[in-house]
């Protein structure tokens, strides 16, 4: 979504690329995430990485992002999978308002896995849906 909490209905769609690795045994993985086309950004190269770790006794995954044009390790967003579908939450706040942060990872299909997130301002009465990413392996 081009604007966020201002009731926009305009996307843009861009190419992005994603390398993941598994680590701490299964217990953890990182990614890091790169495109050249983000919207704002005007061809300058954009990176993210996300930790996330898994703690086997509350079964809750946690997901540390950092990304290059902030260079800030964001709070964690916490969740777990139920079904091949995860939901991760965390508190925030979006031009200087509170905000709750909900990440959806949708992995029924494993070769096309969808990252969505979204933004409510009224403590998840209301969501509004800001971003989609859908996956796709490189064979």
């Amino acid at each position: 979504m081009n604007k966020r909490l201002v009731n926009c209905h305009d996307w843009t769609e861009f190419v992005s690329w994603d390398e993941n690795e598994p680590i701490l045994a299964g217990k953890g993985n990182v990614d890091t995430y790169r495109t050249t086309e983000m919207p704002g950004m005007e061809g300058q190269a954009f990176e993210g990485f996300t930790l996330r770790t898994f703690d086997p006794k509350t079964r809750l995954w946690s997901l540390y992002w950092v990304a290059s044009n902030v260079g800030v390790l964001d709070p964690p967003m916490v969740g777990s999978f139920e079904n091949n579908i995860g939901h991760f939450f965390c508190k925030d706040t979006y031009n200087g308002k509170p905000i709750l942060v909900v990440f959806r990872w949708d992995a029924r299909n494993k070769e096309r896995p969808i990252w969505s997130q979204a933004f409510s301002t009224d403590k998840g009465k209301t969501w509004e849906w800001n971003w989609y990413n859908v996956s796709e392996r490189v064979k």
